[in-house]
């Protein structure tokens, strides 16, 4: 009953669960490489659903207008959903699929408690663990995606000069992470990049650090920071 009364928060629960399914076997491809290339692009598909049924549940009412889709771009699941229909048709990277399998993750064992809350507050004692454990390192996964999406972005631009990737990929990445980085509902991205920032520039000015790598990393932090988007 709890199910049926809530139609689409339930697709999305086992759109989230398969796409898991699928990312898992591509991590580990226990039915052979080829099929685990398969399901990396069902993974990905299948997160471009979620995505696009979670938009839909926030912004139900479509309007093909500037405003409309500058409304949209603020939801993180449309950030998401950009970020499946960058990665679907590209050669298979095991860092990209991440984000996808943990967000899936987190957001399906919210889910399953609520399941589970309403068929009995004791039912399946097991699994309650499990999800609460999960719960438990919420924060420490979400920093996990967060290094994820940052490092994809130097990523894709190794994949262009290696022949694996188009030419249009890193700059719409790019565009994918700028999003990240305003995100009003997940600061993470930005915590993280300050945080790197952090760590070099601690590391760099040690004396030990020869002079050409720290103004190499000087140029680099300022260049990052001058293609940073302004956060209101």
């Amino acid at each position: 009953q709890y199910l049926m009364a809530n139609k689409l928060d339930t697709a999305m629960w086992i759109s989230r669960l398969f796409t898991v399914y699928c990312s898992a076997l591509f991590v580990l491809p226990l039915l052979g490489l080829h099929e685990a290339a398969s399901f990396y692009q069902r993974a990905l598909l299948a997160n471009a659903l979620t995505s696009a049924l979670r938009l839909h549940q926030r912004l139900p009412h479509f309007q093909l207008s500037r405003a409309f889709l500058a409304q949209a771009l603020l939801e993180d699941s449309c950030h998401y959903l950009l970020y499946s229909l960058i990665f679907v048709n590209s050669y298979p990277v095991t860092m990209s699929i991440f984000p996808v399998l943990l967000f899936s993750l987190l957001h399906a064992a919210t889910y399953t408690k609520k399941v589970l809350d309403a068929r009995s507050s004791h039912s399946l004692p097991f699994l309650r663990n499990l999800l609460e454990k999960l719960n438990a390192n919420q924060q420490n996964i979400l920093k996990f995606i967060a290094c994820n999406e940052i490092f994809l972005m130097p990523a894709t631009v190794f994949m262009l000069f290696s022949g694996q990737g188009s030419l249009l990929q890193p700059f719409i990445y790019y565009r994918f992470l700028t999003l990240r980085y305003s995100s009003r509902r997940n600061p993470y991205c930005r915590t993280l990049f300050t945080e790197l920032r952090i760590v070099v520039e601690h590391l760099i000015m040690k004396p030990s650090c020869p002079v050409f790598v720290r103004r190499l990393c000087l140029s680099s932090i300022s260049f990052i920071s001058r293609l940073a988007p302004t956060v209101a």
